[in-house]
């Protein structure tokens, strides 16, 4: 074989390689038509389900009828935009959608001509979870709930199928999603009125608002772009324990402007003060001494609150509604609603107080005593109670007047009253003192008999005998009861002229004794007496001696016969003896 025969391996290898036409069309094919792109097509078939759209491709595309805005007006021969999904999908054929083509066309639209922070017109679609699908010009947009106003939203539905003006707050180019937001212009446009409306204001002014918001201190007040708050105590001069008595929410009241903070855009607001305060009158309306009328609004365990009229309000204390009884709680006299007449004692117009008082619609019973039943004057009345230093006697209406221990006998010391009184028994007695201005009366047992003691010289002399009957014993001695209810002590060494160890071996409660008088102290109403001294022709010198042997007898202190101490000390010493 010649050389111009001869073949070339390399050559017929390369021409092997070649791409075949079929692939050379396809190269080119690819290179004019890019998947995600959009293409411009023409229907070339209307069928029932959708259209084929000639995109200049070997085959045509097919682009269901769902997907026309109205596929009824659609007919063969128009044009229209596509977006190329895959070059050929399972059926050779080219993937294309109308819709994404719409889409992506709108999308671009959106993007070039708005970005974040800018203002777009959404129409609001359909509810999902957490907020709103809106459409913003053929793009759907995400409105969460949150975003849909400046307060709670009760029904999202409410706002489907209207159109509002909306925030851009997020575009995800990846994602191909949007946030916006509607609560965002309203903010806006809140603080922009706000601002103006701050300016506008002026404290002592009067405007007009409505109740949005109800709180146990107060009402928050919508003045038409800035909330101020009315506190309780500035929406009555009266007594109020709850906003919700006085405004409602929703209610169109008129308020006055008490104080502006510019800085942090708060008011502060009051209904009380379109009318006049009550107590700037209050001096001149209730004088002291007046009766008055009003209402029992409130009460304490230490007195009733009583409304005089709205705004104005005085207190009744325990203390001042009864002249006689001892109130412990207001609540047993008075009740809340009650009609109450009071008489004015005292008014602080700057405390914004006003003492009133109940009782004093009658005259002091204490001043009527008083004149009833003057110092010195003996009445009859009955034991109530008693304590351990008195006893208390009934006078008259409810009064009672008490009689200490110091006044309930001359010749004795009493160390409690049930030594002498009981409980319900009838006494007379005298009046010793009367403080109306104290309520306490002062009353006296012994001094309904003369006191024995101013004429003791006429009736003891020492040296004289008497008898007696023993009444007490003590370590010490004897008490012998003598005539006009004074006692003598008969000391141990005065009981015989024999060595006496104890006193019950020689004297017993009752006996009736005779004795001679050996000593009498005037000054300390003491009487001392000897049984061993009481035989005949005991002379002076005698006596003498046996008032030393007393003396000498008895402990520093002791002095013959303190009558109070020695009783208040027998009932001890009584104890230590074996009786």
């Amino acid at each position: 074989m010649s050389n111009n025969t001869q073949v070339d391996t390399a050559s017929l290898l390369d021409f092997a390689n070649m791409p075949s036409m079929e692939e050379l069309l396809m190269q080119e094919v690819k290179s004019d038509f890019v998947p995600g792109s959009i293409i411009q097509g023409v229907i070339v078939e209307k069928r029932n389900d959708g259209a084929l759209v000639d995109i200049g491709y070997k085959a045509e595309g097919f682009v269901s009828s769902s997907e026309f805005q109205n596929f009824a007006d659609a007919k063969e021969g128009d044009e229209l935009d596509v977006f190329l999904e895959e070059i050929e999908n399972e059926r050779s054929m080219p993937g294309i959608s109308l819709q994404k083509a719409f889409f992506m066309k709108a999308w671009n639209k959106i993007t070039s001509e708005y970005g974040e922070e800018s203002i777009i017109t959404g129409l609001m679609k359909h509810r999902v979870k957490g907020g709103i699908i809106v459409d913003l010009e053929g793009v759907e947009a995400f409105l969460p709930g949150s975003q849909l106003d400046i307060g709670p939203v009760r029904n999202m539905d409410d706002f489907i199928g209207n159109e509002y003006e909306l925030k851009i707050l997020k575009i995800n180019e990846e994602r191909r999603n949007i946030v916006v937001s509607r609560r965002a212009l309203l903010e806006e446009d809140r603080a922009d009125k706000r601002a103006t409306l701050l300016k506008e204001m002026a404290v002592k002014q009067v405007r007009k608002g409505i109740i949005k918001n109800i709180t146990d201190f107060g009402a928050f007040i919508d003045l038409g772009g800035v909330d101020g708050l009315l506190h309780i105590t500035d929406m009555s001069w009266g007594r109020i324990s709850h906003p919700s008595e006085m405004v409602e929410l929703g209610q169109e009241v008129e308020v006055m402007i008490l104080d502006i903070d510019y800085e942090k855009e708060r008011v502060s607001l009051g209904m009380k003060q379109k009318s006049e305060n009550p107590w700037e009158q209050v001096a001149n309306k209730y004088p002291i001494g007046q009766k008055v009328n009003g209402r029992v609004v409130n009460i304490m365990p230490y007195g009733a609150f009583v409304e005089l009229e709205n705004g104005v309000e005085g207190l009744i204390h325990v203390s001042e509604m009864s002249w006689t009884k001892r109130i412990t709680k207001a609540g047993e006299v008075v009740s809340v609603g009650e009609e109450v007449e009071a008489v004015v004692l005292d008014i602080e117009t700057q405390t914004k107080k006003i003492s009133l008082g109940l009782r004093q619609k009658e005259r002091n019973p204490w001043e009527v005593l008083a004149e009833k039943f003057p110092v010195g004057t003996k009445i009859t009345g009955k034991v109530r109670n008693m304590t351990s230093y008195g006893a208390f006697v009934e006078i008259e209406n409810d009064i009672d007047g008490m009689i200490h221990v110091s006044d309930m006998s001359w010749t004795r010391k009493i160390n409690n009253p049930t030594e002498v009184l009981n409980v319900g028994s009838e006494v007379e007695a005298v009046i010793l003192d009367i403080d109306p201005d104290q309520q306490r009366i002062s009353l006296g047992l012994k001094q309904c008999e003369e006191d024995p003691w101013s004429n003791i010289d006429s009736l003891y002399k020492i040296g004289d005998v008497v008898a007696g009957k023993v009444t007490k014993l003590t370590a010490f001695g004897a008490f012998i009861e003598l005539t006009n209810k004074i006692d003598g002590l008969i000391h141990i060494s005065q009981i015989s002229n024999d060595r006496v160890e104890k006193v019950k071996d020689a004297l017993g409660l009752g006996d009736e004794i005779e004795a001679r008088v050996i000593k009498i102290n005037t000054d300390e109403r003491r009487i001392g007496l000897s049984i061993k001294a009481a035989t005949e022709g005991y002379n002076e010198e005698q006596l003498q001696k046996a008032n030393e042997e007393v003396t000498a007898a008895l402990q520093p202190g002791e002095d013959m016969v303190d009558m109070g101490e020695v009783l208040e000390d027998s009932f001890a010493a009584l104890d230590d003896l074996d009786l």
